[in-house]
């Protein structure tokens, strides 16, 4: 694909201050497009505009928590007003928790439904609203089925693999892979593209940063080490990822498993639902 392919664009990307937000919001801009790097650390966010602004592409960051519907209100309007409607969006915020179901307190499944599923609704609806209306505004191209846009929400693995140690994270993750189906179902006349991906163990810090419910501060910091050490060990690095990223847009797929494991745990849970259901009572994490 050559490296120009989205000249032109404007690329939104939430949870773009590391890990996977980065590795996405510096090939899209790679390949031409101007980025607005959102994230709740804005210094994070600055740090990954910077290094965009080296690859020559344009790009700006932005201060939003995800989970604010307010702030992603005033976000979306601000991006269409000083800038325009993006042509991609990517929304990649997430956060891991990990614990038994009967420990995790409400307070607990409010943070992570916040960020991982209300995170993608706002995303989706603010930026596809915009989207939608940029199209119904323009004569039709049938020759370019992408010209509507594309969304793009970042899922897991985990979306179709239960795991006693993750129900929150397994939940959120699997509402977004069926959200993005639904959504694609209803944009798909508006050439608005979306996709589902999925990755599986992925050299990121979600982990590292991850909150271990049911449990005192020194086991739940051996854990989390020892869940991150695990993820690195898989050595497979954000930026890989990212490349299947880029790929969906272009061919507008609509759901991508990412790596090995993501592939065979996907092909399980389509074959044989019960080996998964097995697997679950395993304490293992995912991405």
């Amino acid at each position: 694909m050559p490296l120009a392919h989205f000249d032109g664009a404007l690329a939104v990307v939430t949870g773009a201050g590391g890990g996977l937000g980065r590795a996405t919001a510096l090939a899209l801009a790679e390949r031409g497009a101007a980025v607005v790097a959102a994230d709740i650390d804005l210094p994070a966010a600055e740090r990954t505009v910077t290094l965009a602004k080296a690859l020559g592409a344009e790009s700006t960051a932005y201060q939003v928590d995800v989970a604010d519907a307010a702030a992603m209100e005033e976000f979306a309007a601000e991006v269409r007003d000083t800038r325009r409607v993006p042509d991609i969006v990517v929304n990649n915020a997430g956060i891991a928790m990990a614990g038994d179901f009967l420990d995790h307190e409400v307070e607990d499944w409010e943070r992570v439904i916040g960020v991982n599923l209300w995170g993608v609704v706002h995303g989706s609806r603010l930026f596809g609203r915009q989207m939608a209306e940029r199209v119904r505004g323009l004569p039709a191209k049938p020759d370019k089925p992408n010209f509507g846009g594309h969304i793009v929400n970042i899922a897991s693995a985990a979306g179709y693999t239960p795991s006693r140690v993750m129900p929150a994270y397994c939940t959120t993750k699997a509402a977004v892979v069926m959200l993005s189906d639904c959504l694609r179902g209803e944009l798909a006349g508006l050439r608005i593209g979306v996709t589902a991906v999925c990755p599986g163990f992925s050299g990121t810090n979600i982990l590292r940063n991850a909150t271990f419910v049911g449990t005192d501060r020194a086991t739940a910091e051996r854990l989390r080490e020892r869940a991150d050490r695990a993820i690195q060990a898989r050595r497979y690095p954000p930026e890989k990822v990212a490349e299947r990223i880029v790929e969906a847009i272009v061919k507008n797929k609509p759901f991508v498993p990412v790596n090995t494991e993501a592939h065979v745990l996907r092909a399980l849970s389509r074959i044989s639902p019960a080996s998964l259901r097995l697997l679950a009572r395993a304490p293992a994490v995912l991405r």
